[in-house]
C-alpha cells in the first residue's frame, strides 16, 4: 500500500529507529511512549489487521512472533515481563492500518481502561 507509512518505513522511505529485523519483520520504536518501553514490532507484508491474515501469511506472522520475542530479549524485559497488544478496527482504536503490536514493559503495568 503506497500512502502506508509503516509500508514506508519497511521500503526505508519513512525515517524509523530500528531495532530488530528478520527477512518478514521488523521492531522499531513508536512515536508515543505508554511505558518506558515501547517499540512497535511489523510484518514486512502489509496486512491490515487480525482480520485480514489468511493462511498464506503464516511464515510472516510467525516471524513477527519470533521479532517480539528478539525485541523483549534486546531491550532487557524478558525476565520481568511485558505486554503486547494490537488494536483492530475503529473501535479498537486502530490508527495505522498495517497490523501492529506493541510491545510495553519497564515497569509494572496496570489495566488502563
Amino acid at each position: 500500500m503506497s500512502d502506508c507509512i509503516f509500508c514506508k518505513i519497511v521500503k526505508r522511505e519513512a525515517p524509523a529507529e530500528i531495532i530488530y529485523e528478520n527477512e518478514d519483520a521488523m521492531a522499531f520504536y513508536g512515536l508515543h511512549f505508554s511505558a518506558p518501553v515501547h517499540a512497535l514490532v511489523i510484518p514486512k507484508k502489509h496486512i491490515e489487521n487480525i482480520m485480514d491474515i489468511t493462511e498464506e501469511d503464516e511464515k510472516a506472522i510467525f516471524q513477527t512472533h519470533l521479532a517480539m520475542k528478539e525485541v523483549a530479549i534486546k531491550l532487557g524485559i524478558d525476565q520481568t515481563g511485558f505486554r503486547i497488544i494490537t488494536n483492530t478496527g475503529e473501535h479498537g482504536q486502530q490508527e495505522v492500518y498495517h497490523i501492529h503490536y506493541h510491545i510495553l514493559g519497564g515497569r509494572q503495568l496496570k489495566w488502563e481502561m
